[in-house]
């Protein structure tokens, strides 16, 4: 039987189905319409930034860092520029196949990859690596030829600081090296100005200069806009901001002068700090033995670090800045002018020296080399009576020597620009009570100050405090900080800010005091125990021997150097000043575990004297005879120091550095005279950098270095492939370590 259907309920729902279906489409309409809405009008701004920065990757300039010149324009330090391979761990799905590759055509070697490996460990995922410094014009072709093998890594052009002359001066210029994760985290609370100047800056200063004038050395970041493609590979520059290169730095201490000092140190350990009495500036800071800072700029290799770090000699401590030792005989000249302060003793009062003071049953004793008798305080001095300092020590107490002392600078900080000086010990009995824990060990003594008198006992300092305290006695209590620069220069306006020179409250010292201790120790030059070693100067001196002990010696026990250990001989000291009349240099010497003052230490200042004031360079034969121990007045036919050349540079590739000093060309600042016709030939590494920079991602900054225009050696790869030296400790700084301090005096 056949059904009939009902046409008008099949409209009805085929006109419902109709309606419903148009309205679902409607619908879908509707929101594609509101969709749109708010991408191209609500949302306009946000999203066109968005797509903005996604076509253009903001890479950010690496300044040059500024040039370090002594105070006649020899370039201290320097850049230059060269290739690196970088990789990015997190673009990279298998590391060490990657390497393994790179390897087959590019020269890895295994202290490479252990470079890397702690590098990976202190950085992030996201942050390039380089698993190779320093690569060849060959080496760069075959990679850029099979770079798209290898994503994630990349070839960069960074700057490398350089240090032509080694080891010379090393504790003063410090070194450069790899920004560390506690560095990063500083960086992190500073102003968010300074944070987005070190953005793409992947080194920092760790010691010395570098470490005390970052910001000025550093320079302004600059930036560029580059457009990139979908892939994020560099299509054009769009706009650029340059980098503006750091400020060039201007030392006070002549490097000519430097490298005589080290030479006439030889092999012996010790320091040497040299003021000018009438503006603070340091002529000369050396401390021995020193440490090449090139080995720490691309990473330190172990067996370097294992040399560096264990040996006896410890050549990474800055003994002119945190070596401390008991100032010996050289402190009795601020004695005798602490018993003039306080009136305890006048210039006439005389005190037998019979070889022995006797005190508590304890008898302290004099050289026996010396002459005893009489002594007032002139013949105290230029004879260097031990008796007269014990007595006196003795009358002044621990706490009247501490008052008179600590303004002269010691157990004090100098104030020098430079980054982690010591206090050394200037005791008193609230030192002891804070400096102890036990209840006997607190308490002070009457017979713990005898030793004080002639700068032993718990006594030590640093060479650059003595030199200091000399240098406010003999300008008549003027006081300076000590500045090892004098000047910096802006790169771009020329103009120089004086650094040195900004006196201090001077102290209220009676300039007929001073006289009286000036003159004592012009007669210790003259008639005294440098007399042998100043025979013939030009000039007139004062100065002060010191013999101090490096171990204590028991009640009757005579001090034997030839049966002692090297490292428990006494150490030689001496402090002087010149002229006598107008000072203008006032220095501080030790050369440790060498004896007599007279002996090891005199000599060294007598040669300074001569270069400063007399314009007088040593023979070689006088050079060898003080560095090993035997000189005494100079020998030999000694010439202009004019006519002396300076000490032999080389630059980064080994060859000699021809002309050291400096030129300024407009628009290029100050750079070496050798590399300014090459600083137009930064531009292609520059261009490398940016490139590859932008390549690597887009929407944030991405860390690039790259070479603008300032003081940087010519791009030039060496005749084979130089391997890079594993990076061990890149962060690493002096030790804290001081030479072991006598913690009383010789029976």
């Amino acid at each position: 039987m056949t059904e009939l259907k009902n046409l008008e309920v099949e409209l009805s729902r085929f006109r419902t189905r109709l309606w419903a279906a148009a309205g679902f489409v409607l619908f879908c309409f509707g929101l594609l319409v509101f969709r749109l809405l708010v991408l191209q009008v609500v949302r306009h701004d946000e999203l066109a930034t968005q797509a903005e920065n996604n076509r253009i990757a903001v890479v950010p300039i690496v300044p040059n860092r500024g040039l370090i010149v002594d105070r006649n324009g020899v370039v201290l330090a320097n850049n230059y520029s060269a290739y690196t391979l970088e990789i990015t761990p997190s673009k990279v799905e298998n590391l060490e196949a990657t390497i393994d590759e790179l390897a087959t055509f590019i020269d890895i070697q295994p202290r490479d990859r252990r470079r890397f490996k702690r590098l990976r460990e202190e950085s992030k995922r996201f942050e390039s690596i380089p698993i190779r410094t320093r690569l060849t014009d060959e080496e760069v072709a075959k990679f850029t030829a099979q770079r798209f093998r290898f994503p994630g890594v990349e070839v960069q052009a960074r700057l490398f600081r350089h240090y032509p002359y080694g080891e010379l001066a090393s504790h003063v210029l410090g070194y450069i090296g790899r920004i560390n994760q506690k560095e990063k985290e500083a960086i992190e609370d500073w102003p968010e100005e300074d944070q987005a100047n070190y953005r793409g800056t992947d080194y920092i200063g760790k010691l010395g200069i570098e470490q005390a004038y970052e910001r000025d050395l550093h320079g302004i970041t600059g930036f560029e806009e580059v457009e990139t493609s979908a892939g994020g590979r560099a299509v054009r520059r769009l706009r650029s901001n340059p980098a503006t290169p750091g400020n060039t730095l201007h030392l006070a201490i002549d490097i000519k002068l430097q490298h005589l000092i080290e030479r006439l140190f030889g092999g012996r350990r010790g320091a040497l700090v040299a003021i000018d009495p009438r503006n603070g500036e340091v002529l000369a800071f050396v401390s021995k033995p020193t440490f090449d800072p090139n080995l720490f700029v691309d990473g330190i290799d172990s067996d370097s670090w294992r040399e560096l770090n264990e040996s006896m000699d410890k050549p990474l401590l800055n003994r002119a800045l945190r070596g401390t030792y008991p100032p010996g005989s050289t402190y009795k000249p601020f004695m005798a002018l602490a018993a003039l302060n306080t009136g305890k003793r006048s210039p006439s009062t005389v005190i037998m020296d019979n070889g022995v003071f006797l005190f508590g049953g304890h008898r302290f004793r004099s050289p026996e080399n010396e002459k005893g008798g009489a002594m007032n305080m002139r013949r105290s001095i230029v004879e260097s009576s031990n008796v007269y300092y014990y007595s006196l020590a003795n009358e002044l107490g621990v706490d009247t020597i501490h008052s008179q002392m600590s303004p002269l600078g010691f157990g004090r900080l100098t104030g020098i620009d430079l980054q982690g000086e010591v206090k050394g010990i200037l005791p008193s009995t609230e030192w002891k009570r804070k400096a102890y824990r036990r209840p006997e060990q607190k308490k002070w003594y009457a017979g713990e100050t005898i030793s004080l008198g002639i700068g032993q006992g718990y006594n030590t300092f640093t060479m650059l405090q003595v030199a200091s305290a000399l240098s406010t006695l003999v300008a008549d209590g003027q006081r300076f900080e000590p500045r090892v620069v004098r000047e910096v220069e802006d790169v771009v306006t020329r103009q120089r800010r004086i650094v040195s020179g900004q006196a201090l409250p001077p102290l209220p010292l009676k300039p007929e005091h001073t006289a009286i201790i000036r003159e004592a120790m012009h007669g210790v030059t003259t008639e005294g125990t440098g007399t042998r070693v100043f025979a013939g100067a030009t000039y007139l001196s004062g100065g002060k021997t010191g013999t101090a002990q490096a171990v204590t010696l028991r009640q009757n026990e005579k001090y034997n150097a030839s049966k002692m250990a090297e490292y428990q001989r006494d150490h030689s000291l001496y402090e002087a000043f010149a002229p006598v009349d107008q000072p203008r240099v006032a220095l501080a010497v030790i050369v440790e575990n060498a004896g007599f003052g007279a002996q090891s230490a005199a000599p060294i200042a007598r040669r300074v004297l001569d270069y400063l004031l007399a314009g007088i360079y040593p023979s070689e034969e006088d050079i060898v005879e003080v560095s090993q121990g035997r000189g005494i007045a100079p020998i030999g036919v000694s010439r202009r120091v004019a006519d002396v050349p300076l000490p032999r540079g080389t630059d980064a590739f080994g060859s000699d550095v021809t002309d050291p000093t400096y030129t300024e060309q407009p628009g290029l600042g100050p750079m070496p005279v050798r590399a300014a016709s090459s600083a137009q030939g930064a531009s292609a590494p520059m261009e490398a950098a940016s490139a590859a920079s932008a390549a690597q991602g887009a929407s944030a900054p991405v860390a690039a270095s790259a070479v603008t225009t300032a003081a940087v050696e010519p791009l030039r790869a060496p005749s084979s492939p130089r391997p890079s030296t594993p990076w061990v400790a890149a962060g690493a700084s002096a030790p804290a370590s001081t030479p072991t301090r006598a913690p009383g005096a010789r029976p």
